[in-house]
């Protein structure tokens, strides 16, 4: 099901979904919970959340998240709230054809800003090792994002679901 938002923007598929802060509810429940207050863009100590209509959205090219969770501590309203055992998100990197590795240049700035170790590079013979995403080990946290000098590193739900 698509919220009023993605029809009015013309994003039928709900693929456009905008990426919010970690711990966030589904965006109908999110939506409807948050007051728009900027609380959690304000204490995020990695300027990575911005008010996009009103709402908070993760900025990836500012930087990582590190999962402090003080954008879940100030939420008074609730629209971001932590289940034991959950993780944040289930966003997980995304390497399109944009890299440089597609155009036989050497770089592994994705792979160097990973502090979880979750791109590998697979060797090739006669071109440049191209990146690959280990999803079991990937956070989520969009280090590599803001790294990649293409532009090409991007977040997504994991699954459909953010």
């Amino acid at each position: 099901m698509i919220s009023r938002r993605q029809f009015l923007r013309g994003d039928i598929s709900g693929r456009q979904a905008p990426l919010r802060p970690p711990w966030a509810r589904p965006e109908d429940r999110f939506l409807s919970a948050c007051t728009r207050c900027g609380e959690c863009v304000k204490i995020c100590p990695e300027n990575i959340l911005a008010l996009v209509r009103g709402y908070p959205e993760v900025r990836f090219a500012q930087g990582a998240c590190t999962f402090c969770g003080k954008c879940r501590e100030v939420c008074s309203p609730q629209a971001l709230v932590a289940h034991q055992g959950e993780r944040p998100w289930s966003l997980l990197a995304q390497v399109s054809t944009h890299c440089l590795a597609y155009r036989d240049v050497v770089c592994r700035s994705c792979g160097d800003a990973c502090g979880e170790a979750a791109i590998r590079f697979s060797p090739r013979i006669g071109g440049a090792a191209r990146p690959e995403i280990l999803s079991e080990r990937c956070t989520g946290c969009g280090a590599c994002v803001s790294a990649c000098p293409a532009g090409a590193v991007t977040m997504a739900a994991a699954g459909g679901k953010a």
